[in-house]
């Protein structure tokens, strides 16, 4: 049995990021589902865990940790994995473009505000457009981003990176919403990469996702 615990729901970006960099770092780990749609997150248990009621947690050496971004900067800093740059222009850049999806794009397309937007509207339509409505120009703009960095297989480099972690997450989003990134050469191009990687395929939400 392993000491490191994730507690993480399948189809969660924040906890498909995490799932990528343990199979990248070759961490072995137990996964605790925590169903969002059967509210777990919410129950007294888990939020004695995270205060937010968010997944994921990892219990790591030790320590119970919390956001996704955080939980990567400390896998980049304690394993044998270089998911940033050393260079601190081209890192500033890489986590420029990570924060633009983990941030800025993957907050608002949270279960718990696209649920409020319907309730708020009345409209179940609401939630297919919410979704379509951020991702489509967050994505667009991922991809001027990265074509202002060097063409290589990765985002990162000629291995993935912070920057190929959080997009494959997003890009499962995209295509779950009939967001078109077909046009997105950059994106697309990593991602071929990315789909290519064991550490993807074992982390991908499809691969995961719980019996019934």
């Amino acid at each position: 049995m392993t000491d490191v615990v994730l507690y993480d729901y399948w189809r969660s970006s924040a906890s498909y990021r995490l799932r990528i960099a343990m199979n990248l770092a070759g961490i072995s780990y137990q996964s605790v589902s925590v169903d969002l749609l059967k509210g777990e997150h919410k129950t007294e248990a888990y939020l004695n865990r995270n205060p937010q009621g968010l997944v994921p947690v990892l219990e790591i050496d030790g320590y119970s940790m919390t956001q996704s971004l955080a939980i990567l900067e400390y896998l980049n800093d304690t394993r044998e994995i270089t998911l940033i740059s050393t260079d601190p222009v081209s890192a500033a850049q890489e986590r420029a473009i990570a924060h633009a999806i983990a941030v800025d794009i993957h907050p608002v397309c949270n279960v718990s505000v696209a649920a409020y937007a319907v309730r708020q509207s009345g409209r179940d339509e609401t939630r297919f457009e919410w979704m379509q409505r951020f991702i489509a120009p967050g994505l667009a703009a991922v991809e001027t981003m990265l074509h202002m960095r060097p063409e290589t297989a990765f985002a990162h480099g000629d291995a993935p990176g912070l920057i190929d972690i959080c997009i494959m997450p997003q890009l499962y989003n995209a295509d779950r919403w009939g967001v078109d990134v077909s046009t997105h050469m950059n994106i697309m191009r990593i991602a071929e990469n990315c789909a290519a990687h064991p550490a993807f395929q074992a982390a991908h939400p499809d691969a995961v996702k719980p019996s019934k």
